[in-house]
């Protein structure tokens, strides 16, 4: 079983697809630095093995000048692998922010504009943290913007809060996407 926090291999991942989608090589390489911080604090690696599109962690131990040594390996389930070319791939980062941007637009059109303004913070979480589209949100990514994210990130007003869930539910209409509801507390 590997040792890793979950949260960090979900970083060590996001960090990863977000370093591959950017076109600029400072940025990938500030989002690379990132996940190598996230994985030396655990004493981990992180490589992409290009043939198969796979992000592998590996314990630092396993390594001796960059290379995996086969006979320091005991326990191979101490290693996490990522496929990165998934059927999930939503595209890159400018296909997923436009995508976005065209639901919160017609959020903006349809409802008030706190509604809208919620929904660009939603938008702004998922397109940051997930590299993902806010109509593929799963119960779990709602849950952590609507308890995590949203009143330190968003900084809403008292209106905003007070309908924050109505606009989560504004967006998927808008997209006619099923909307998952928050998991109850």
């Amino acid at each position: 079983m590997s040792e890793l926090p979950a949260d960090t291999v979900e970083d060590a991942e996001r960090l990863t697809k977000l370093a591959r989608q950017v076109g600029n090589s400072d940025e990938a390489d500030a989002y690379r630095q990132r996940r190598e911080e996230a994985l030396a604090a655990h004493a981990y690696t992180a490589r992409v093995r290009e043939e198969d599109e796979t992000l592998v962690l590996y314990p630092d131990e396993w390594l001796d000048d960059g290379t995996v040594v086969l006979d320091r390996i005991e326990d191979t389930d101490r290693a996490v692998e990522i496929p990165l070319g998934d059927a999930h791939d939503e595209g890159t980062f400018e296909e997923i922010e436009a995508h976005n941007d065209a639901l919160v637009e017609a959020v903006a059109e349809e409802y008030d504009p706190e509604h809208a303004e919620n929904v660009r913070a939603f938008a702004d979480f998922m397109g940051n943290h997930y590299l993902a589209r806010v109509d593929s949100a799963t119960d779990e990514q709602i849950e952590e913007f609507t308890t995590e994210y949203y009143e330190r990130n968003a900084w809403p007003d008292k209106k905003q809060q007070e309908v924050v869930e109505t606009s989560l539910e504004h967006v998927f209409a808008v997209s006619e996407a099923d909307c998952p509801s928050p998991a109850s507390e």
